[in-house]
């Protein structure tokens, strides 16, 4: 400790000084006086003895950070005397502490949105039903821990909260800084954080508060969030974008008056900070594209010194009378000295419950091992035989029947494996204790009758089973369960030699557990060498505080101490719990010469030590820190010598010591009267050691690690340092590697696993020439570290906790102490905090998971979120991937408190962690995204044409079968006006029935044959003429719901001239949002009369629809329910069959409101075409469950069957909400071979009857006569949809091809689909990197970035269709994605108006070809897609061309400089987690947003975030801006079934979807 000078060169501090400074600062701690009166009292207190100091301001005094004496109390070593006198500023273990405060300083400005979550997921329980958190395992190293006198809850001590809640926040001072540990590798606080003594002064924790930046507000200008009430699901469905437009007046593309838009603000202005340098970038091939590799920096810390030599510790004494073995020494000192304590175990209240003497142990171990040998016994052989590993399962509370179980075991020869007791079936990790219990062979299990009894049992009363468990017996080995042994019986016990003694468990980085076999030759080396190296003489007593099954504890307390005939007093868990003190209490009261604690332990006793005058630990000569290898350890250390300095604690006793699983103990701190040299600190640029260099840290004194050495290595031993990588060669003597030790006394290997046994336990490391250094093999240590003066072992990390973020390593503990810096006690329980990383985008990111004390705010958790990630980017330079915040106690526990790191890693990618808050940082720390395409400047069309002759590719167009050969020309002449069909079907077949009507009980509630329909159209056309005086060509408003009125109406308007717009009825639960689509279209095709049902006429005049729209202003409404019978004179006949016959509106998927003009002569071609294509005659049924409002599903509900003569059995979608068979029912009774759904009706099947199969059979449905089942649709075949449809209901006889779609846009509702005839749909796989650069690779089924797309159906006879480049208009080749361009009779003519986007042109309907065939007009589709020629022929004998339809040019994303298409983001984040039921992407301003419906309990909402940023990374290296989580059903979805994304876009921008909770990734 010759290092720490006193501050200002002044007498240390009187005894009763440093006295009245702890005890005034737990005083704050415990929030029992104000931090005002804390800063006088100690002025006071100072005053005495630094006269230098008071003249100045105490606040100035603070500011200046003049170190006060709580910092540095130790007395200087005589041997080396200082000789600066101003202490050396950076030997100061609070640095940390100050460049967290510094690095927050430099981010003040930075605002950050904050989530917004539903008020529901907010609350948590109470504060007053609030227990505090389960310190029965609460971390090891709770700051909160609880003190003797106040074991209640502080709220029974306080009826309000308000005084608790300030308690906390004062507390703060005491854990954020007072350092602690755990037995974990993450929870580890790393460097230093804090105030070496904070724990002591009030100083760090509490001068900081000026320098902390003002915390970021993040609310600025956002109010609460108001709360609509939910819209109906059909809510948003089909208003048209341009009409929320008004909602949204905005400046330049922000809403003005929404929260959420000024929070995207806020993120765009976080991301627009300039980031670090670029990195060196590759070229990327358009196809591959390749993930960037950081390229090392040139300026990076490079190891400079020499190689370093192999480190030999002192040779082990010779001549020492040494027993020749363990057993040995028990028998000598069981027979010889049979009184001698052994053993002393404590109850929860501190009292010696039992002292084991060495005869007891000697007399119990060897009736046990005789039991063991010949008591046991399964079918007359004995159960055991020497060698077999037995399980010890033993409460942390019964040191004694352990050691009984430990030396009963190696006297019958037997491999003792001790584990933790399992409590519940779901123990973290026990299903991994499970599997090495089984492949050790493990068939009994030894156990106490108290411990037995608390074991989870069967139904049986057996102890039960648990989950990944072999089967075992269990024994219990209280006295009167075991037999005695016959006098002259004697145990063979052999313990020497290189036979396995025991097997130590050790939970590795992945969670798998593995065994680490000891031998009995080890074990006795390791004995030797710890009573050398400590010292240890006969009967001293030794205080362990530590796990006594494993490790150090283990060691000293069970093995070393027998051999040396020592006294253990043995203190639990539990009772430290209480009484934090207990262990310092026994010291005194046992004169104990040695004590085996953590640092965790040392941090608790300070926290509890006021007002203990009666203690003295002047009888310690050894106070080994088992943890000392844990940079965070230094700064317990010293807050403990500074503050028990004054009850006798002599500096030199302090030792630190490293140990590792695999190689027992590593090194030891030896006291100078044992040689030990003096101990040495360092402060080590962090920066030099994320590059594995050990630079002395001079300019930056920010981001500092300060550690102290951990002695030498142990005697008889080699120690050297490795490179962590690849082929172990030496380090240089500056550089960090992996610690390797070469001795007797290391672990073997691990049990039953000889490829990792040999990497581990027989590494051999060679020098850069590659010669070995040793004869001997080492063992790795899994300790990071290097070698420093005087030989001394440094450790800075463990190799379990190493993250390797691009090309630099950071130690996950050191990043946890950075946030326990950020004064993190009001929000989080210290220790309490994992930090591991999960490999994103092939490599590594940071993750942060940490409890949140119930009573801390949303706003405060998020505000030292923000601050946690501040402060690691700047002391590490690593962005952190995610924060995580969980309610108190719900991260898993490791046995000994602590957090159980991989099982928190394993839930977090589960999706099963449940967090309360979270924050996602990818736009910070991927850093290795491809580089975003540049576009090329645009080849010319010629060249295209010129490129794809050459490469013999041809250009993509395809066409249906012609026309002219397939009927006479004279019945389509006869045929052009529908008006006229259904005259002549009246007049010469009048009874034959054309439609078929029926309910949701399948039950046909009208019909209609020729004749009928013929004079239902006539008494409508006559009421248009008489009561609404409509002249020719006037338009008229169909407001019907889906049935024979709406045909009827239909043919009327044909019958007088007028022309038809059927529109989709409002619904009258949801008037607002319905009724101003229906009032729009009404306005848009300037209609001057609304034909409509009573019913609906009603509706539209009602006082609820006056508070949706202007009722005043609707046009003449006629109800048609009882118009009087009447004939009209004459039917109205077309002067040329180009007349417009009806107008088709409909709202595209991106939420325009487009109608386009059919004319008569497009009208009966689309009818011809679905005639010939799905060969429909008179004789013929279909059955149709689609919406009769626009597009094919109009075409087909009310044009055909009267062009082509063929029974319609028309089932409206909405009856399907009552009756989901109704539909497939219907197609069986009424054997339909040709029927057609919407995507939304097969959805419906699918989901409601998937279960009813059976059931359905048993009614009779069967679907064998179905030879076509098309789905209509607007969009990329749903392939997943079709295909589970057609496994579903093949049971019931559906033929397995007949399911295909259909392909219909606007301005040709009908360009492919199935028919009858033809060759079946092909289905392609695609490689969806191409896609997104406008290329189609085909790929094999199943290969990574595969996409499959089926075929959208037969091109329909008449059709033309060709593939043309979206911006130059050129034709493109057959590999080639483009615009699908149509040519065709039945296209429509063109926009009536296109309302809300009056850039839509005429350019749609007649485009031409900028190259080649310049002459034909096509029209543009608006979707993207592709050719191909197949092998298959189809009816004419001609190779078959496939269509494929990739999806909607509107809707792509365009995203660094690539195209996506929001359904296979959306297919990717469906498939993350199991509770997602949908999902939607858009874009906003260049971020991506993606809603997800929850279909569970709103806690696991934000489980979801992280999953979704991490697949949308994975599998489109695309960085998600934004994600939104909702109820099922707030995705708005049209008639079709089609995602309306930009209501959802307008919806979330306007703050009206009630969203569960937000997430602002940034």
């Amino acid at each position: 400790m010759a290092d720490r000078g006193c501050p200002l060169e002044a007498a240390p501090l009187p005894a009763e000084v440093r006295e009245g400074l702890a005890e005034l600062e737990l005083e704050l701690s415990e929030g029992d006086i104000t931090q005002k009166g804390y800063e006088k009292k100690r002025a006071k207190l100072l005053a005495r003895c630094i006269p230098l100091i008071q003249g100045v301001d105490p606040c100035l005094q603070a500011e200046n950070r003049i170190p006060g004496p709580s910092l540095s109390t130790a007395i200087p070593k005589p041997q080396r005397s200082r000789l600066t006198n101003s202490r050396d500023e950076r030997f100061r273990s609070d640095v940390h502490t100050e460049a967290v405060q510094a690095a927050l300083a430099k981010y003040k400005e930075r605002k950050m949105p904050m989530p917004s979550k539903r008020r529901s997921v907010l609350v948590h329980s109470s504060v007053e039903t609030y227990t505090p958190p389960d310190t029965s395992s609460a971390s090891e190293d709770e700051g909160s821990l609880r003190r003797p006198g106040r074991l209640t809850t502080p709220l029974q001590s306080h009826p309000s909260v308000e005084p608790w809640l300030d308690r906390v926040i004062q507390g703060s001072s005491t854990s954020s800084s007072a350092s602690s540990t755990s037995s974990h590798p993450g929870g580890r606080l790393a460097a230093v954080p804090s105030a070496t003594t904070t724990a002591l002064a009030g100083l760090s924790a509490h001068a900081h508060l000026d320098l902390h930046p003002a915390p970021p507000d993040v609310t600025t200008g956002l109010v609460e969030p108001s709360h609509y009430e939910r819209p109906q699901v059909a809510s948003v469905r089909g208003i048209p974008r341009g009409y929320s437009r008004n909602i949204l007046e905005t400046a330049d593309g922000v809403p003005v008056n929404s929260r959420v838009s000024s929070k995207i603000q806020q993120l765009l202005n976080t991301l627009k900070r300039p980031k670090r340098p670029p990195l060196k970038e590759f070229f990327v091939d358009d196809f591959e594209e390749l993930l960037e590799v950081q390229q090392p920096d040139p300026n990076q810390p490079k190891p400079e010194g020499d190689q370093m030599a192999v480190l030999r510790g002192e040779p082990l004494a010779v001549g020492t009378p040494w027993p020749p073995t363990l057993l040995a020494a028990l028998q000598h000192w069981g027979t010889t000295q049979p009184k001698a304590p052994c053993l002393t175990a404590l109850d929860t209240t501190g009292k010696a419950t039992c002292t084991l003497t060495y005869g007891k142990l000697w007399s119990r171990s060897l009736k046990l091992a005789y039991t063991l040998l010949n008591k046991l016994t399964s079918k007359n052989e004995p159960l055991l035989k020497p060698g077999d590993r037995v399980a010890l399962v033993f409460p942390n509370s019964d040191p004694v029947m352990f050691m009984v179980a430990f030396y009963g075991c190696l006297l019958a020869e037997l491999v003792p494996v001790p584990i933790e007791v399992p409590l519940t079936r779901k123990d973290a990790g026990s299903q991994q204790v499970g599997f090495l219990l089984g492949s050790c062979g493990v068939t009994l299990a030894l156990t106490t009758d108290a411990c037995q009894k608390g074991l989870p049992k069967a139904q049986t009363g057996e102890v039960a089973t648990f989950k990944g468990w072999p089967p075992l017996s269990w024994l219990v080995i209280d006295g009167k369960h075991l037999a005695k042994p016959p006098k002259d019986w004697h145990p063979l016990a052999q313990d020497t030699g290189v036979g396995t003694a025991y097997i130590e468990y050790k939970t590795s980085k992945d969670g798998s557990t593995v065994g680490i076999t000891v031998s009995h030759e080890s074990l006795l080396a390791q004995c030797r060498a710890l009573t050398q190296a400590c010292g240890y003489s006969e009967a001293e007593t030794l205080t362990n505080v530590l796990d006594f099954k494993r490790d150090a504890g283990l060691w000293h307390g069970v093995l070393t101490s027998v051999m040396n005939k020592m006294h253990v007093v043995s203190i639990p868990y539990a009772l430290m719990k209480v009484n934090p003190l207990s262990w310092i209490q026994k010291v005194y009261s046992y004169k104990a010469q040695t004590a085996l604690v953590k640092s965790r332990d040392m941090h608790w006793s300070l926290l509890a030590q006021r007002g203990q005058r009666d203690v003295s630990l002047s009888s310690l000569r050894m106070l080994i820190v088992a943890d000392g290898a844990n940079p965070w350890s230094i700064s317990s250390c010293d807050a403990f010598l500074n503050v028990f300095q004054s009850r006798g604690l002599r500096p030199e006793v302090i030792c630190p010591c490293a140990s590792s699983p695999e190689a027992l103990t590593v090194a030891i701190r030896r006291p100078p009267d044992l040689g030990g040299p003096p101990p040495r600190k360092a402060v080590l640029s962090m920066n030099g050691l994320s590059y594995g260099v050990i630079r002395v840290d001079t300019e930056e004194k920010l981001s500092v690690l300060t550690v102290q050495d951990v002695g030498q290595v142990m005697p008889g031993a080699s120690a050297c340092v490795v490179k962590v990588e690849g082929t172990p060669y030496l380090c240089k003597t500056d550089e960090v590697g992996e610690v390797c030790v070469s001795s007797s006394a290391t672990g073997t290997a691990y049990y039953g696993l000889l490829g990792i046994t040999k990497n581990v336990f027989e590494t051999i490391p060679v020098t850069v020439g590659g010669a070995p250094v040793s004869e001997r093999p080492f063992t790795r240590t899994g300790l990071l570290g290097f070698i420093g003066p005087d030989n001394l072992v440094f450790i800075v990390g463990k190799l379990d906790g190493l993250m390797v973020v691009g090309v630099r390593r950071h130690s996950a503990d050191d990043v946890v102490a950075t946030a326990l810096a950020v004064e993190p006690m009001k929000f989080v329980y210290r220790g309490r905090i994992a930090v591991f990383s999960v490999t994103v985008l092939r490599d590594d990111r940071v993750v942060l998971v940490a409890e949140q004390r119930p009573e801390a705010s949303e706003e405060d958790s998020f505000q030292w979120m923000s601050r946690v990630l501040q402060a690691i980017d700047s002391i590490h330079q690593v962005g952190v991937y995610c924060l995580a915040l969980v309610p108190a106690n719900t991260l898993p526990k490791a046995p000994l408190g602590g957090i159980h790191i991989s099982e928190t890693k394993q839930r977090f990618l589960e999706g099963t962690l449940h967090p309360c808050n979270v924050l996602m940082c990818p736009h910070t720390c991927v850093t290795n995204l491809p580089k975003p395409r540049q576009k090329q400047p645009e080849v010319g069309p010629a060249s295209m044409i010129v490129g794809n002759l050459v490469a013999g590719k041809r250009i993509a167009q395809a066409s249906g079968r012609e026309l002219a050969h397939l009927e006479d020309s004279d019945q389509a002449r006869k045929f052009l006006f529908l008006a006229d069909v259904l005259q002549w079907r009246a007049h010469t077949t009048p009874d034959h029935p054309l439609f078929l009507l029926l309910n949701a009980k399948g039950t046909v509630t009208s019909t209609a044959t020729c004749v009928q329909l013929h004079k239902r159209a006539e008494r409508v056309a006559a009421a248009l003429m008489e009561k609404g005086r409509l002249d020719a060509g006037d338009h008229v408003a169909l407001v019907y719901p889906p049935g024979v009125d709406l045909i009827a109406a239909f043919y009327g308007c044909l019958y007088c001239g007028c022309v038809p717009v059927t529109v989709r009825p409002p619904h009258p639960q949801n008037l607002g949002t319905t009724l101003p689509t229906v009032k729009m279209i009404v306005e848009v095709s300037k209609s001057v009369c609304v034909l409509s049902t009573q019913a609906i006429t009603r509706l539209l005049k009602s006082k609820e629809a006056a508070t949706a729209v202007d009722i005043r202003t609707w046009p003449t409404i006629l109800d048609t329910d009882d118009i009087p019978k009447k004939k009209v004179a004459s039917i109205f006949r077309p002067p040329s069959p180009d007349v417009l016959a009806y107008l088709d509106f409909s709202v595209s998927t991106t939420g325009i409101l487009a109608g386009v003009k059919m004319s008569h002569a497009a009208t009966s071609a689309l009818c011809r075409s679905i005639k010939l294509q799905c060969e429909l005659y008179p004789s013929r049924q279909i059955a149709i469950c689609l919406d009769p409002y626009c597009g094919l599903g109009f075409a087909l509900w009310c044009l055909c069957s009267v062009y082509s003569g063929h029974q319609s059995v028309l089932v409206p979608p909405l009856e399907l909400e009552s009756n989901v068979s109704l539909w497939l029912s219907a197609v069986s009774q009424y054997k339909a071979r040709v029927t057609f759904c919407s995507y939304s009706v097969m959805e419906m099947c699918t989901k409601g009857l998937g279960t009813q199969t059976g059931a359905l059979r048993m009614k009779g449905v069967n679907l064998s006569c179905v030879r076509t089942c098309m789905v209509v649709a607007e969009e990329r075949p749903r392939i997943a949809l079709t295909q589970s449809f057609s496994k579903l209901f093949k049971d019931l006889g559906l033929p397995a091809r007949a399911v295909s779609t259909t392909f219909g846009c606007r301005v040709n509702v009908a360009i492919c689909l199935q028919g009858t005839a033809g060759p079946d749909p092909t289905t392609v796989y695609v490689d969806m990197r191409a896609l997104r650069h406008d290329r189609v690779r085909l790929v094999e089924r199943g290969s990574p970035h595969s996409l499959p797309l089926m075929e959208s159906g037969k091109i329909l006879p008449g059709v033309k269709v060709i593939i043309a480049h979206t911006e130059t208009k050129g034709p493109l080749g057959d590999s080639h994605l483009g615009e699908i361009w149509v040519s065709s009779p039945h296209n429509a003519t063109g926009y009536y108006t296109v309302y809300g986007e009056e850039a839509l042109h005429a350019d749609h309907f007649s485009a031409r070809l900028s190259f080649g065939d310049t002459q034909t007009i096509w029209a543009r589709t608006g979707y993207l897609g592709f050719l191909r020629r197949t092998e298959l022929t189809d009816a004419s004998g001609e190779r078959h061309d496939a269509l494929y339809v990739v999806g909607s040019l509107d809707e792509t994303l365009e995203l660094r400089g690539m195209r996506y298409h929001p359904i296979d983001i959306e297919t990717s984040v469906i498939r993350a987690h199991r509770s997602i039921a949908e999902c939607a992407v858009f874009t906003w301003t260049n971020l991506l947003v993606v809603v997800v419906e929850l279909e569970g309990l709103e806690q696991d909402a934000l489980d979801l975030v992280a999953l979704v940023t991490n697949v949308v990374l994975e599998e489109h290296y695309l960085v998600v801006g934004v994600v939104v989580i909702v109820d099922p059903g707030v995705i708005p979805i049209n008639s079709r079934g089609e995602k309306q994304r930009m209501h959802l876009r307008d919806g979330f921008l306007a703050d009206q979807l009630d969203p569960i909770y937000v997430a602002y990734n940034m």
